[in-house]
């Protein structure tokens, strides 16, 4: 039987993403079922009345947590009750309380204590002392402490420090004082964070925050991580601080709900010890928590948003593709891939120092491209990025004929993918410096494909992703590439075991055995034919099917994001059209003139109907944008070479809470700060940019020293604005240097026998 704090959490919900309850009420009924979030979102628009991934993932985790408190809240009740003490009062508290701290309130002079300085004062036979002081506020203490002086209390002032702890435990037990003085320190309290002496030149890189102090309410989740991590390194002091008048004001309130305003002398200083003892000490311990867990849950959200962005970038699709992973001592590393991902030809190419063989590299890339008909060449962004870009630039302009696109991009993550198990299972003979060649070329390919294979945490698109809760970070990030790679859709006879995991209802175990069925019997013909697979039964088809592609199988239906349950609503459909299931699909003409609402049945509403429509019209459409390379400026490769006021055309590699990180080809991201976006006031950068996207910025400051470069997406902008970008930027530094996915790596070692030859033919 459901409990009656269970019962609220479908309303609790409902305010949280703006819906009905009803609505929430049908989706926790899927998610109890089994069902899968892309599934609900795709195929469940009826009963959810339409909730959308973003949605459905905030009611699964809050979901979690408020049935988690759910069972709190009645172990409360029944502790309390098991001890006799549960009034109609305290039941109705408790089912009010909306958080773990007023909860713990509550329960709190309930609780079985370890003995405590009040209770050893009780076993002295000091209780009778502290009521004696409570029932005549007006006497005096020391008179009245007089008697109880004995074997066990040396004296007076033995005898009024237990009649002091015996009262501030009471006063600290009333069950209404906590909340009232949260919420009179709360909105006050302040952040400070203080370095600790002879910590400042190990410390430098958190220099912004050496004598900080900022408003708790306000201060932004980044800076908040950026001072923890400097109190974790021993670098900085961390506080709270509560506001001087609201100490006063938590004071009065302790004293007023004890029945103690007015008193004087003794009971006003057991009211400040009890301040001071009972709840200073324990506000500001809640506030940090609520600090690091606020700006935890924001880190998360960045990384998440980052993540799905990254993982939805525009694919340069079904080309052969050469993957340069750079690099100076140990060679670049070559890789050609086909169409389809498979590997044709590896080599190491020495351009740089100490061997500057600049000649037979060029030489070698040549053979390659024209070898195998490379059509992209895919450039990793890492140490000598530039550097390879530039002889690849060189190459492209000695080529005759059909030259390939070259692509600068981001490598994160291509060195922990190589020495994975899953790249050991792909190249078991292959050495593992030439795998991450081998990823750079099919990132490029297609980045949700081969990023799936990659650690979340290793791509480099978050804020601060160590200092967070790693459990809650890994769901957060698993959920964002399930929905990245349900929106799109799987090709059901190319796709590797990584990225079929991520499909609904499938997972890695299913995953593997699609793939080992699949090179056992070769390809699926339809999507029925996975009812052949082991262990893959109804239930699992159920929640994968839609999301999977056959193309070119018996099915036509089975190469669109149809759902298989909703194949006979599409016949129809096609067959009020008097056309060819074939023919129709893809045929926008068509179905112009179709009305949604004659299709609609018992189990299929007005939503579903209207995308089987959308999906005749288009069939298995790929969400992600046109794909578009950012045009680099020749001559602009180091931070040395930039000037401000320079237009340039860069790609977002990451977006923060403070603004935008932009990859322009110098090994260092500029920071568009988030006064610099756009002309518009811009409060969430995540709604302008996004990572991948490519954009138009102008340089407005280049720090050489500290290797910062600061842009802007403005029109107008002002150069060397020192009150504007730079002084916004002033308290972001420490997440500026840490959020930067592309830092100096290999600018200081350009290599100056390359640099020479390669100037003249990139200034012809």
């Amino acid at each position: 039987m459901q409990s009656k704090a269970e019962a609220m959490i479908p309303a609790i919900i409902a305010a949280e993403i703006g819906c009905r309850a009803d609505q929430v009420v049908a989706a926790i009924a899927l998610v109890d079922e089994g069902a899968t979030i892309p599934f609900i979102a795709r195929y469940r628009k009826e009963v959810t009345g339409g909730l959308d991934d973003t949605q459905l993932r905030k009611l699964d985790e809050r979901l979690t947590y408020l049935r988690d408190f759910a069972k709190r809240r009645d172990g409360v009740l029944k502790a309390i009750a098991d001890q006799g003490k549960l009034t109609t009062e305290i039941a109705d508290r408790i089912a009010k309380a909306a958080t773990k701290a007023e909860l713990d309130d509550i329960h709190a002079p309930f609780r079985t204590k370890i003995k405590t300085r009040a209770q050893t004062a009780i076993e002295n036979g000091l209780l009778p002392l502290a009521d004696a002081i409570m029932a005549d506020l007006k006497a005096d203490p020391e008179t009245l402490a007089d008697p109880y002086i004995g074997e066990k209390v040396a004296d007076r002032k033995a005898a009024l420090d237990g009649a002091r702890d015996i009262l501030s435990e009471r006063f600290a037990s009333h069950p209404d004082t906590p909340a009232k003085i949260r919420s009179a320190v709360k909105p006050t309290a302040r952040l400070r964070a203080k370095v600790v002496e002879g910590k400042q030149k190990d410390g430098e890189k958190f220099a912004d925050y050496f004598d900080h102090t900022e408003a708790l309410a306000k201060a932004p989740g980044h800076r908040v991580l950026a001072m923890l991590r400097g109190a974790e390194a021993g670098v900085l002091t961390f506080d709270v601080e509560i506001d001087e008048q609201a100490a006063i004001d938590a004071r009065s309130l302790i004293a007023s709900d004890n029945g103690v305003a007015n008193a004087g002398g003794f009971v006003t200083k057991v009211v400040d010890w009890s301040w001071r003892v009972k709840f200073a000490n324990r506000m500001i311990s809640e506030m940090t928590s609520e600090a690091r867990e606020r700006a935890e849950a924001e880190a998360i959200t960045v990384f998440v948003t980052n993540m799905k962005a990254l993982l939805l970038a525009a694919p340069a699709g079904m080309k052969t593709t050469m993957g340069l992973d750079p690099g100076i001592r140990t060679g670049v590393k070559v890789a050609v891939v086909d169409a389809t991902g498979k590997l044709l030809e590896t080599e190491t190419i020495y351009p740089f120092a100490p061997r500057n063989d600049i000649r037979g590299s060029l030489a070698a890339l040549s053979s390659l491209v024209r070898r195998h008909g490379v059509e992209l060449i895919s450039i990793g962004n890492g140490t000598a990025g530039r550097e390879t870009d530039a002889l690849v630039g060189e190459l492209l302009k000695n080529l005759t004929g059909n030259r390939p696109t070259k692509v600068v991009v981001s490598e994160a993550g291509a060195s922990v993918y190589s020495a994975s198990e899953l790249a050991a299972r792909e190249f078991p003979g292959l050495d593992v410096s030439l795998r991450g060649a081998v990823s750079i070329a099919r990132r490029l390919q297609d980045p949700l494909a081969e990023l799936v294979k990659i650690d979340p945490k290793s791509i480099g698109v978050g804020q601060y992703q160590h200092d967070v809760d790693q459990t809650r970070l890994a769901k957060a990030l698993s959920g964002a590439v399930e929905d990245a790679v349900n929106a799109v859709g799987v090709d059901l006879n190319t796709a590797s075991p990584a990225l079929l995991s991520y499909v609904a209802g499938v997972g890695p175990s299913l995953a593997d055995s699609i793939v080992r069925y699949r090179d056992a019997n070769g390809v699926f013909n339809s999507r029925a034919d996975l009812a052949k697979v082991p262990r893959l039964g109804d239930k699992a088809f159920a929640q994968c099917a839609g999301f999977l592609r056959v193309n070119g199988g018996i099915e036509p239906l089975d190469a669109s994001a149809v759902h298989p349950e909703a194949y006979e609503v599409a016949r129809r459909i096609v067959k009020a059209c008097g056309r060819d299931l074939r023919q129709i699909m893809g045929d926008e003409k068509s179905l112009k003139g179709v009305r949604p609402e004659q299709f609609i049945s018992a189990e299929f509403g007005l939503p579903t109907v209207r995308d089987i429509i959308e999906e005749l019209k288009k069939p298995g459409r790929d969400p992600r944008p046109e794909f578009k390379t950012a045009t680099l400026t020749e001559g602009v490769n180091e931070i040395r070479d930039l000037r401000t006021g320079m237009k340039l055309e860069g790609t977002v590699t990451n977006v923060t809470a403070f603004g935008a990180f932009v990859d322009i080809g110098v090994h260092q991201d500029g920071l568009v700060h988030v006064s610099q976006l756009s002309d518009d006031f811009v409060n969430d950068p995540s709604k302008v940019v996004k990572a991948g996207q490519i954009v138009k910025v102008t340089v407005t400051s280049v720090d050489l020293n500290a290797k910062r470069i600061g842009l802007s997406m403005k029109s107008n902008p002002e150069i060397g604005d020192t009150r504007g970008q730079r002084g916004a930027q002033a308290k972001d530094r420490p997440a500026q240097r840490q959020m930067s996915s592309s830092p100096s790596k290999g600018g200081n070692a350009a290599n100056g026998a390359l640099a020479a030859a390669l100037a003249k033919a990139m200034n012809r």
